[in-house]
Parts: structure tokens; C-alpha cells; sequence
């Protein structure tokens, strides 16, 4: 017998498809150029879906799981809570306890999504840098971002899923969110001392370039929107394959920031699939949107670093923010604030231009 639990899960990702089926059958018959209204309208529409989701944990979440009683509540409780005490469990009200769990995990979600969103972000400037280094047609982008999304769904759940199974693990699961946490601070810094890194990559030179030449057929140029052609009596891949390829790739390399950095503010692998795909969901149209005036935040890079450190740095002193009284919540006025401060930052304080900077030294040299 099919539980609830998978019957939700597989709900959702037929819900998933079907929306991004309708995108691409019904409003992406052909190949065009994204423009900003449509970008625009499709941003607001996967940011309105999200939240109508949170609507729904927050008032039918015990269905995630299929809770039908105390036990069940409990068992789930313990298995995924973020540590203990973190859900109230009122032993003489059953209906009290599950609305504090629901309460908690549509919290969890909101704050994950918020996280992993704001980061995805940075995942936009490098795709700007693939299609532009690899000099892609515009009228192509929906189409390799559209299957790039499909690919990275079955790799967040892979990796989101592999994350839990270590985390739930008694040996390992104590010391796993030391690694994620020394790791995210690792990358924040990184990302942080790097600054703004825009020059064109050797696209030559790329590790999936490389490998895709070794052992596959490549066509030498793009064939319109194909990913595929056959010619000589054999099947080859495009330039614009490959640079799907770069693009999933890409994305893994993102996951493994983001993916530990949502398991920083809950265990609840559930939680954390749905807050990740709905964010790289909006992704796709939050690029088009975002992509031509990216250059209006300049400090919205720092403040993805020093996300990065924060949730490293709360994953390496859970237990000392327990014994503190730290609440979830704190973590999501954290992340605002940090959001808000670095575009506010950006728009007080605009970037100079190019002409301007040579300007001012033309005046210095006078």
C-alpha cells in the first residue's frame, strides 16, 4: 500500500511538470526572446505559487508526512526536528501540538526558500557569463534553461535525500553539520574576498568542454535550437547541448552551497526539496528579469557571502544558540536584514561607470 507521504511527494512533482509543461507547450511554442514583461509576469506568478504553498503547510503540513495521530506526530518530531524542544508537543492537546508543527515547518520552508532563492543569485551571474562567453543566441535561453531546471530537479532531490540520509545517520549525523558548516564559512569567505569576478571564461578550455569532445560527436556550430543532429549516418550533439551541460554542472556546483545551507535551518528533507525547487523554479524567470539590471546591485554579492557565513557559522553553534534560546525565526530576520541592507546599499551607493572612472583619473593626471 502507497503511504500518504509518497502520494503527497509524487503529487507535487506531477503539479511541478505540469507547470513547467504549460510554460513550454503553451506559452513557449517557439524559440523567442524572453522580454521583460514576460519575465516579469512569470517571476510574480512562481514567487505567488510559493507562497500559496506555504499557505498550505501552513495549514494542512501534518499531510506531508501523513500524520493521522499523537504517535505518528511524535515519531516525525523526533526524527526531523531541527533539535529538541524546537516543536512544542502538548501531551493533553493533539490539536494544539499539530499546530505548532505546522506552524514550525511552514517557518522552516518559508525562511529555506528565501535562503535558497536569495542565493540562486549568484548562480545567475555565472549563467549571464556561460551564454555570453559561449556567445548563444537570446532567442535560445528559455529553452536550455527550461531543461536545465528538469535536470537540476533530479539532482537536488538526489543530493537533498543523500544530505539526509548522513544527517539521520547516528554516526555520522552529529559531525556532518560541523562539515556543512565549516564549509558554507569557507565558501562565504570566499566569496567574499573573490569580489566580482565577470571576466569571459576560456570556453575551450571548460572541464565539460573537454569531456564532452573526448566522448561525444560534436557538431562545430549551433543548429538553431537543436540539442542533437544527425549527419554523416550518426547522431551529435550541438554547441548548445553542451552548454546545457555546462549549465547543470554548474548548478551541482551551486548545490553544494545552497543545499547545506537550507539543511542549516531544518532537518526535514521534504522541507527542504520543496523550498529548493521553488526557488530554482523562479530561478529561470528571475533571470530574464534580473538579468539587465543585475548591474544595479553590486552589493548584493557581498551580501550572499556573508548569508553564507551566518548559516555556516549557526550551524557550527547550534547547540551553544539552543542553550541561548535562539528561535527559528531569528534566522529569517537575519537573512532580511542582510538582503535588505546589501540591495539598500546598492541602490544608495551606485556603482560608477566606466566613463565616469576614466574621467576622474583624467582629472587626477591634470
Amino acid at each position: 500500500m502507497i503511504s500518504n507521504e509518497i502520494l503527497f511527494f509524487v503529487g507535487f512533482i506531477v503539479f511541478i511538470l505540469g507547470m513547467l509543461l504549460l510554460d513550454l507547450g503553451v506559452f513557449s511554442k517557439k524559440s523567442h526572446v524572453v522580454s521583460f514583461r514576460e519575465a516579469a509576469i512569470w517571476s510574480f506568478t512562481w514567487v505567488t505559487v510559493a507562497v500559496i504553498f506555504y499557505l498550505i503547510i501552513r495549514n494542512y503540513g501534518h499531510i506531508i508526512h501523513g500524520i493521522t495521530s499523537f504517535e505518528e506526530l511524535k515519531a516525525v518530531v523526533a526524527k526531523y526536528s531541527s533539535h529538541q524542544g524546537s516543536i512544542k508537543i502538548d501531551p493533553s492537546s493533539y490539536q494544539q501540538s499539530l499546530e505548532n508543527y505546522r506552524h514550525t515547518i511552514a517557518l522552516e520552508y518559508i525562511t529555506g526558500y528565501l535562503l535558497e532563492y536569495s542565493l540562486s543569485v549568484d548562480n545567475i551571474f555565472v549563467i549571464i557569463l556561460i551564454f555570453v562567453s559561449f556567445k548563444v543566441n537570446e532567442s535560445y535561453y528559455k529553452k536550455v534553461l527550461f531543461w536545465g531546471i528538469l535536470g537540476a530537479i533530479v539532482m537536488r532531490f538526489l543530493f537533498i535525500f543523500l544530505g539526509s540520509a548522513l544527517i539521520q545517520n547516528e554516526v555520522i549525523g552529529k559531525w556532518i553539520f560541523y562539515i556543512f558548516g565549516g564549509f558554507l564559512l569557507f565558501s562565504g569567505a570566499k566569496m567574499f574576498f573573490d569580489g566580482d569576478d565577470d571576466e569571459a571564461m576560456e570556453t575551450d578550455k571548460h572541464p565539460i568542454v573537454r569531456l564532452a569532445s573526448r566522448y561525444f560527436s560534436v557538431f562545430p556550430r549551433y543548429v538553431g535550437d537543436r540539442f542533437f543532429i544527425r549527419k554523416y549516418g550518426r547522431i551529435q550533439i550541438t554547441p548548445l547541448f553542451v552548454v546545457l551541460l555546462i549549465i547543470e554542472f554548474t548548478d551541482l556546483i551551486f548545490a553544494v552551497d545552497s543545499v547545506p545551507a537550507v539543511f542549516g535551518v531544518t532537518k526535514d528533507p521534504y522541507i527542504v526539496f520543496f523550498s529548493n525547487i521553488f526557488a530554482i523554479l523562479g530561478l529561470r524567470s528571475m533571470f530574464f528579469f534580473l538579468s539587465n539590471i543585475m548591474h544595479m546591485f553590486h552589493y548584493l554579492k557581498v551580501g550572499l557571502a556573508f548569508l553564507l557565513i551566518f548559516i555556516g557559522g549557526k550551524m557550527l553553534i547550534h547547540e551553544w544558540l539552543i542553550s541561548i534560546g535562539f528561535k527559528n525565526y531569528y534566522s529569517l530576520i537575519v537573512i532580511l536584514l542582510i538582503l535588505g541592507t546589501s540591495i539598500g546599499a546598492s541602490l544608495m551607493f551606485p556603482q560608477k561607470k566606466e566613463e565616469e572612472i576614466v574621467e576622474e583619473k583624467a582629472k587626477v593626471h591634470d
